[in-house]
């Protein structure tokens, strides 16, 4: 049977995700909460579906092949996105269903972006789901970038591919193994975040959901106020550390804890990313010296802490930095399109992909002064082919039509220039927060009309996934044998 490992696959994520869902069902039944209902619908629902998918379709693993993982990516992604979306659709919240599945594909994305208000009176089973969508979405993510985009060769992830990646014989047993590493160390930094947040004085609950939606980079919070509502200076430093520690590749995390090599000041893209959150960090603590009447210690910390949530493309909110004037905006608005470095939970466009970029545009301009001369730009200590700079480039260009296009949508079904072209970039670049009085720092989603929501899951989808794996399976080559 033809793509039956896709079929397999997404019906034993089903079954995990049913299983998943009955956390937050027992919290609430324990808390006497109705929505503990919902949750035990949408479990059964989860199970039975994915159950049916699995049984029928066993045998399939060792067909597994580059053409089936773009179809097995997109599906099992779209799947769990819409399964996710369940719960809220079921409970006492009274959301449409439009509403349930643009928080579920903000969660599953790591987006960040919401359409719920009123979080602090929200049951706990609610508020937890939406934080267990992120950091499944998270270590999704990761293994999604390290372990498959290399074979996909998409966006210039190559570059990652490890020795002997492209014999099928090493495909399964080495990706297994990377991903239970992955595992490990994802949990293992999530505790430490867990324990750390703890330990500065946030209850149980809130260390918990802000651990798993910190090490995701997600950004979802248990206030309406998002990290704002804490008031300590060292909580937001910690914070900062851990949005950047889910900022940076994970395999160096691997490498120093199962190999004991500690690689990361050597990394190219660990060094970049310091210095773009040092040079924007630096710009906006002296701006805010000079226009703010606050202690140089709270300006460091507030510059750091949300540029690194940008970056990052967390989300996290302090302060409403919308309204520090046009230029703030437009400065935090150019670090959305930045993110993170590529295998790392980040959204945006990856440093990885802008060093690459302008190592090649230095080639160019080298070769325009020295016609005769011979230049090879390398990265990583990996010399450069054109091939590999000309993917980032076609990426890069399909990464800004597609923002064009949807902000065009989004304009065509009512949204205002601003709300739509800071949407589109903000949910192609799973960052959260957009700019404008609408869907800015201090508001949210809630207001936009259906179709914007449907668009801005199609948005978040595309961009978490890199784009080209989701088009490249609506080719008919890809259909043909």
């Amino acid at each position: 049977m033809k793509f039956k490992l896709t079929f397999f696959t997404s019906g034993m994520l089903l079954i995990m995700m049913g299983m998943v869902m009955l956390i937050p069902c027992a919290m609430d039944y324990v808390d006497g909460n109705d929505n503990a209902g919902a949750f035990f619908e949408a479990a059964l629902f989860s199970i039975f579906t994915g159950g049916c998918l699995f049984f029928a379709n066993q045998g399939g693993l060792e067909n597994f092949n580059i053409r089936e993982g773009f179809l097995l990516t997109t599906v099992s992604w779209l799947l769990l996105s819409v399964v996710g979306a369940l719960p809220f659709y079921f409970s006492d919240l009274g959301v449409s269903f439009a509403d349930a599945c643009f928080e579920s594909f903000s969660g599953i994305t790591t987006t960040g972006s919401t359409v719920f208000s009123g979080l602090d009176f929200m049951s706990r089973g609610i508020l937890l789901w939406r934080s267990m969508l992120q950091w499944i979405g998270g270590i999704g993510i990761i293994a999604f970038g390290i372990v498959l985009l290399p074979f996909l060769k998409i966006g210039g992830m190559q570059l990652f591919q490890t020795e002997s990646s492209d014999r099928s014989d090493k495909l399964l047993p080495q990706s297994r193994q990377l991903v239970g590493r992955l595992v490990f160390v994802y949990v293992l930094l999530s505790f430490l975040c867990f324990v750390s947040y703890y330990a500065l004085g946030m209850t149980v609950f809130d260390a918990i959901n802000h651990a798993m939606t910190t090490l995701s980079t997600g950004g979802y919070s248990t206030h309406d106020s998002s990290f704002g509502y804490f008031q300590s200076s060292s909580m937001k430093l910690v914070c900062a550390f851990f949005m950047f520690c889910g900022g940076v590749p994970f395999v160096l995390f691997i490498k120093y804890i199962f190999l004991g090599q500690f690689t990361f000041h050597k990394d190219e893209q660990v060094k970049g990313f310091l210095a773009i959150i040092i040079v924007f960090s630096t710009m906006i603590m002296f701006w805010m010296i000079f226009n703010k009447d606050t202690s140089l210690s709270d300006d460091f910390v507030l510059a750091l802490f949300n540029v690194i949530s940008v970056l990052t493309t967390t989300g996290y909110g302090t302060v409403d930095y919308a309204q520090w004037g046009p230029f703030m905006g437009i400065l935090f608005f150019f670090m959305t399109y930045i993110g993170g470095c590529a295998g790392s939970t980040s959204g945006g466009l990856k440093v990885m992909r802008l060093q690459v970029v302008l190592q090649g545009a230095k080639k160019q301009i080298n070769r325009l002064l020295y016609p005769n001369g011979v230049f090879n730009p390398s990265y990583q200590g990996r010399v450069l082919d054109n091939e590999l700079v000309t993917t980032i480039m076609a990426f890069m260009s399909l990464y800004v039509l597609l923002n064009v296009f949807l902000t065009l949508a989004l304009a065509f079904v009512g949204l205002d220039m601003e709300t739509a072209f800071s949407g589109a970039a903000t949910a192609i670049a799973n960052v959260g927060p957009g700019i404008g009085g609408v869907i800015g720092p201090a508001g949210n989603f809630s207001s936009l009309p259906d179709a914007a929501k449907w668009l801005l899951c199609l948005g978040m989808f595309l961009g978490r996934l890199e784009i080209l794996t989701v088009f490249v399976i609506l080719t008919p080559y890809y259909w043909k044998n």
